[in-house]
C-alpha cells in the first residue's frame, strides 16, 4: 500500500547503516526521531465538505486528506504533524474527457476552483489549497489511464492522461516499444503531470524532454474543448503544445496526450566512470555531451556526493577496496564519479561506450565497468526511500536543481552549496549539501543539489527551517543566472522567483493566456503565476 505522509510503498523499506549514521552525525549531528501524527489523528480535524452531492465525487475525509498535498518537504511536514490545514471539499474519479467536462461544469455552477490531481508527486507545491474562500474541487486523473491508440508506422501512442510511468510503459512493452522517461518520480507520477511540469526523464539524453516526446492531445478547458493534432513539424503559427506544456493545470486538464515512442533497445547498459578532481570531470561530460555521442545518460557527481553515496551504500568493505584502488589509479579524496549509459543496438551501443571512455581517458577518468552502473539501474527509483529512512531518524532531505549555461554550472554549483551551509547558522544547525549534473547538453547543464539537515521535530520550528533554506538557495540560483526549476516546475514553492527569469512582460502574457481558457480563476489558482 502506498504511504500517506511518505513516499512509495510502505513494504519498501531502506536500512541506514552503523557507518552512514555515524558520516550523517559528524556532518550535521545527531538526529531525534519525531513523534508522526497517525492518519486518524490527521483527518480528525478536518471540516464537512462545501459541495452539493455528484455521482462521480467522493467527498469523505480520508479520501480528501489522501488528495490535498504532494511530496514537497513542506507538504511531509504538515502530513507527518497532522497540520493538513485547507483540504479539497471532494474529489472526482472521471474515466473519460466527457466526464471532465460534465465536473468542469459542475465545479462552475458551484463556484468551486478545480486542483488537478495526478500521482501526488509534486515536490514544488501544485497541489496546495489556497487561501481563497471558494470551495475546491480536485479531480484525479488516475482512473483515466489506458492506452487509446497505437500508431507503429508514424511510432505515436495516444494515453489517458492520468497513466502512470510503471503502467505506461508495460503498456508499450508489450508491443514493442518503450517511451524512455524515467523521472525519479517515475513509479506514480503521471503523463498529464510530465506535460503540465515539463518533466525530464533520468534518460533524456536519448529519448528527449517530454517536450520532445509531447505530439499532442486533448485540453478541456473551462470555456472548451483544445484539441491539438499530432504532426512531425509545423511553421503555423504559434504551437499549441507549447500553451500546454508547463502550464501545471492552469489553463485546463489534459485528459489524453499523444506522444512519440521508440523500438524496445536491443541492449542497455551503464557504466561507472571515476575522476581524479570536479575539473576534469566537468572538461570531460562537457566534451562527451558537445561531441553528441548517441548515449542515452550522463551524470556526473561531485566529490561530496561520491563520498556521500558510497558511504550511503553500505558495504564499508567492499568500499574501502574501491577507494584504495581508484587511489592507486590516481582518484584520490577529490574523486568525481560519472555514470554513462548506453541503449539501442548493440554494436552502436559499443561504438558509443568506446568512444565516449576514450573521451574520458585524457581526462584521467577509470572505467571501472558496469557494476556500480547496474546497481544504480536496479536501485535508480529505490534512492527516493531515502527520504523516508532519515525521517525517522530526525533528519530531513530536500533538493533543488537549476539548468546554466556550462560557463556558470561549477560557480552556481559553489554558490548553491555556500548558500546551504550558511542558511541554518541562525537556528545553530548545520546542513550536509551535495551537488551533481543530473542532465547534460551541449548548451551547459543542469545542477541538481541535495541537502540534509536536523529535524527540530516542531512543526513551525521546522518549516522556518526549511523557509530560510529555501529562499537563500534559490536567491543563490537566481544569482548565478539558472532557472528556477530545469525539470519540477513552479507550483507555489517557486513562483517567488519566476519573475527574475520570465521578467514582468513574460508574467503578463502568461496570466493573459490562462485568463482566456479561464476567464474565472478557477483552475489551480496561485499556482506558477499568481494573478
Amino acid at each position: 500500500m502506498r504511504r500517506w505522509n511518505g513516499w512509495g510503498d510502505d513494504t519498501v523499506e531502506m536500512e541506514l547503516g552503523t557507518e552512514a549514521r555515524a558520516f550523517l552525525e559528524g556532518r550535521v549531528g545527531k538526529g531525534r526521531a519525531p513523534a508522526d501524527a497517525s492518519f486518524e489523528q490527521a483527518c480528525a480535524g478536518l471540516p464537512a465538505g462545501r459541495l452539493p452531492p455528484h455521482w462521480l465525487v467522493d467527498a469523505s475525509p480520508e479520501t480528501r486528506a489522501l488528495h490535498a498535498l504532494g511530496q514537497s518537504l513542506p507538504d511531509w511536514l504538515r502530513l507527518r504533524h497532522g497540520r493538513l490545514g485547507k483540504v479539497p471539499d471532494a474529489v472526482a474519479f472521471p474515466e473519460s474527457s466527457e466526464q471532465v467536462r460534465e465536473l468542469l461544469d459542475f465545479a462552475a455552477l458551484y463556484g468551486a476552483d478545480v486542483i488537478p490531481y495526478g500521482g501526488g508527486t509534486s515536490v514544488a507545491g501544485h497541489l496546495e489549497v489556497g487561501a481563497a474562500a471558494r470551495p475546491v474541487l480536485s479531480i484525479a486523473m488516475q482512473r483515466m489511464r489506458g492506452m487509446v491508440s497505437l500508431d507503429s508506422e508514424a511510432q505515436l501512442a495516444c494515453f489517458g492522461a492520468g497513466v502512470t510511468g510503471p503502467d505506461l510503459e508495460a503498456q508499450l512493452r508489450a508491443h514493442g516499444y518503450t517511451l524512455g522517461h524515467f523521472p525519479q518520480s517515475f513509479e506514480y507520477s503521471t503523463l498529464g503531470g510530465w506535460v503540465a511540469t515539463r518533466s525530464s526523464g533520468q534518460q533524456s539524453l536519448r529519448y528527449g524532454r517530454i517536450e520532445q516526446l509531447f505530439a499532442g492531445g486533448r485540453v478541456e478547458t473551462p470555456v472548451g474543448t483544445l484539441e491539438i493534432p499530432t504532426f512531425p513539424a509545423s511553421a503555423a503559427g504559434i504551437d499549441l503544445r507549447e500553451m500546454v506544456l508547463g502550464s501545471e493545470g492552469r489553463l485546463g486538464i489534459l485528459t489524453h496526450a499523444s506522444v512519440r515512442v521508440t523500438r524496445l533497445p536491443e541492449h542497455e547498459a551503464f557504466h561507472a566512470v571515476f575522476f581524479p578532481s570536479w575539473d576534469k570531470a566537468v572538461q570531460a561530460v562537457r566534451g562527451l555531451a558537445q561531441a553528441r555521442l548517441p548515449l542515452s545518460m550522463l551524470r556526473l557527481s561531485n566529490a561530496l556526493e561520491t563520498s556521500t553515496m558510497l558511504t550511503l551504500a553500505g558495504h564499508p568493505r567492499r568500499v574501502g577496496l574501491l577507494r584504495r584502488y581508484l587511489g592507486w589509479r590516481g582518484c584520490g579524496a577529490g574523486m568525481c564519479m560519472m555514470l554513462v549509459g548506453v541503449s539501442g543496438h548493440r554494436k552502436q551501443c559499443k561504438q558509443a561506450l568506446d568512444a565516449a571512455l576514450a573521451m574520458a581517458r585524457p581526462h584521467g577518468g577509470v572505467h571501472l565497468g558496469r557494476m556500480l552502473g547496474e546497481r544504480w539501474r536496479r536501485n535508480r527509483f529505490r534512492s527516493v526511500y531515502l527520504r523516508n529512512v532519515l525521517w525517522t531518524q530526525g533528519y530531513a532531505i530536500d533538493t533543488v536543481e537549476t539548468a546554466l549555461d556550462w560557463s556558470r554550472v561549477t560557480p552556481a554549483m559553489e554558490a548553491i552549496e555556500a548558500a546551504a551551509a550558511r542558511a541554518l547558522e541562525p537556528f545553530g544547525e548545520k546542513v550536509h549539501a551535495y551537488t551533481h549534473l543530473s542532465h547534460l547538453y551541449p548548451q551547459g547543464a543542469s545542477v541538481y543539489s541535495t541537502f540534509v539537515f536536523r529535524l527540530a521535530g516542531d512543526y513551525e520550528a521546522d518549516v522556518a527551517r526549511w523557509r530560510q533554506l529555501k529562499d537563500r538557495v534559490s536567491d543563490a540560483i537566481v544569482a548565478s543566472g539558472g532557472t528556477i526549476s530545469h525539470q519540477h516546475g513552479v507550483g507555489t514553492d517557486h513562483a517567488p522567483w519566476l519573475a527574475a527569469e520570465k521578467g514582468e512582460l513574460g508574467l503578463s502574457a502568461m496570466a493573459s493566456l490562462f485568463r482566456h481558457f479561464d476567464p474565472e480563476r478557477r483552475m489551480n489558482p496561485g499556482k506558477l503565476v499568481n494573478r
